[in-house]
């Protein structure tokens, strides 16, 4: 991983236009939520097999088949989100509340006989909000003497005083935004010897690493060096993040013999991610800095489902499902800008009593913007249901996503974005995630429901955020997500055409947080001690529907 990591670095260094995209971003936009009506979520969502909720559409769109009357539906939530971060001693809990629309849905049902073997053709749509991005995290403390400004010397590599003189820093394609900020915020100097040591790339076998040309790869990472030292003292860190993902809906379902099921959605995303993030390094002589990072993606995808479901013996309840999903096809764009305080240079100047600010907007007369595409990885859904008599209802799901297959392409040629691409699969592997539900009808006018879910963590243990050394995001902070656990109740009333349903959801997941990492010579870097951070979500839900 790490030579994969190095290696990217350096291709993207040379004559590539600047990037910014990063793993981090793309999996926290393809991790979705457990979200639906109220049913759904409180069967915890394993009806991929029972069908015959709105929600399926989005999972095994085969369960919209099982509909016999027209539906609509909609769904509001309100939601309480807790993040707590320990380090060193010290704890941290920020929380937030908000109100959400999460989904409104209809299926219109056209009933074609009971002769022939296709008896139903049903159409579906719904709306959902599939993430939310709405999360408050502090920390801070003492890293062991270690600071930002290392990644700041150590993403200079290579710089020498020809690109710093030639024009804006922050519109040159050479340069990164975080070396460009601390050289104009007088965090990082030249170094005072002239020649410039080498270190050989090697691979996990000793072997030097050379570049397509066939040449060997060195990293000559000392001609700038931080002027921190070891003092800083005091880092203070907290990040704000808004925004969603809503998602639309388009099915097709097919109903033979009321013993197999088959369903086509097509799906359009609609992205809205926001990151504000500020930064304090305390050097503990008068000096220090502040970075302010501001980062918005948006824009817009689709995917196409294809799911169906059987009953395999004539006179057995049990339901088999399966699905596949495309990936969806995201074309983004990332907005940026940085403001950098640093007070280094007015305590080294007697006539300067202000603070040195560098902001890009000033820069660039506004944000930086850069185009690309994202294809996530495909995904695969196998599902259980059984049902004893009318009274009980019990469902299973399994599904598996690779997001070590992630893809970054140009916006302008298609043409792939090899560096980022090869840093999924370094940071990210395969994920799974289990799903469980029962619904019991007490009588059948009123269904009580449980359910629970399990998804495996994301990023490998020695993940780290891949930033390029010319990248143009100054946000170096990074969180390495682990399991995630998903509780679910619920009750649901049922009436001739009204329906109402209420559920609740508790989620809890914990990661390990790093403010940056940097390069010493060739070995990553980064604080021994990470900081625990919990994240815990209760949300509360209400479905009101009619059928006809």
């Amino acid at each position: 991983m790490k030579r994969q990591i190095i290696l990217g670095a350096l291709f993207l260094i040379g004559g590539i236009g600047a990037q910014g995209q990063n793993v981090y971003d793309a999996a926290n936009i393809i991790n979705k939520d457990l979200s639906g009506t109220a049913r759904f979520v409180g069967m915890g969502g394993a009806m991929g097999a029972l069908g015959g909720d709105i929600s399926t559409i989005g999972t095994n769109p085969a369960g919209i088949g099982l509909f016999r009357s027209n539906d609509i539906n909609t769904s509001f939530s309100f939601s309480t989100l807790n993040t707590e971060s320990k380090y060193n001693g010290s704890t941290f809990s920020t929380d937030k509340n908000r109100w959400d629309l999460n989904n409104i849905g209809a299926v219109f049902t056209t009933k074609i006989g009971d002769q022939g073997s296709l008896r139903y053709v049903n159409f579906g749509f719904n709306y959902q909000r599939s993430k939310s991005f709405y999360r408050n995290m502090n920390m801070a403390g003492d890293l062991g003497g270690m600071s930002q400004t290392f990644f700041m010397a150590s993403a200079s590599d290579g710089l020498n005083p020809s690109y710093w003189d030639n024009g804006n820093h922050y519109n040159n394609n050479d340069i990164g935004w975080l070396p460009a900020l601390g050289y104009d915020g007088f965090l990082i100097n030249p170094s005072e010897t002239t020649s410039e040591t080498k270190y050989p790339l090697k691979d996990a076998n000793g072997n030097q690493i050379k570049d397509k040309d066939g040449n060997p790869l060195f990293l000559n990472y000392d001609f700038f060096n931080s002027i921190v030292g070891n003092s800083a003292q005091v880092r203070d860190f907290h990040s704000r993040e808004r925004g969603g993902i809503d998602q639309y809906d388009f099915n097709v379902a097919l109903n033979f013999n009321d013993r197999a099921y088959f369903g086509l959605t097509i799906g359009a995303y609609n992205v809205d991610y926001t990151k504000n993030s500020y930064y304090d390094e305390d050097f503990g002589n008068g000096e220090g800095y502040i970075l302010q990072s501001w980062n918005n993606i948006s824009g817009t995808g689709f995917d196409f489902k294809l799911g169906t479901i059987l009953r395999p013996f004539e006179y057995s309840p049990l339901r088999i499902g399966l699905a596949i999903h495309t990936p969806v096809f995201y074309n983004l764009t990332l907005a940026t800008s940085a403001r950098m305080e640093s007070d280094v240079y007015a305590s080294a100047d007697a006539t300067n009593t202000t603070k040195h600010i560098i902001d890009t907007q000033n820069q660039l007369n506004g944000d930086m913007k850069r185009d690309f595409k994202l294809n996530t990885p495909w995904k695969y859904n196998l599902s259980l249901g059984y049902t004893f008599g009318s009274n009980l209802a019990l469902g299973a799901e399994y599904e598996y996503q690779d997001y070590s297959t992630m893809k970054f392409k140009y916006a302008d040629n298609g043409d792939a974005m090899d560096v980022e691409t090869e840093g999924a699969k370094a940071a990210t592997k395969g994920v799974n995630t289990f799903r469980i539900g029962a619904e019991y009808k007490v009588i059948p006018e009123f269904a009580f429901r449980l359910g629970y879910n399990y998804t495996s963590a994301i990023f490998k243990n020695d993940a780290i955020k891949d930033l390029p050394l010319n990248s143009i995001q100054t946000d170096t902070d990074f969180t390495n997500l682990q399991a995630m656990n998903t509780y679910t109740i619920g009750v649901g009333y049922r009436g001739s055409s009204f329906y109402a349903d209420l559920a609740y959801k508790y989620s809890m997941q914990k990661s390990d947080f790093y403010p940056f990492w940097y390069l010493e010579g060739n070995k990553i870097e980064k604080p021994q001690n990470a900081t625990k951070v919990s994240d815990s979500r209760s949300q509360v839900l209400l479905t009101l529907g009619f059928r006809f």
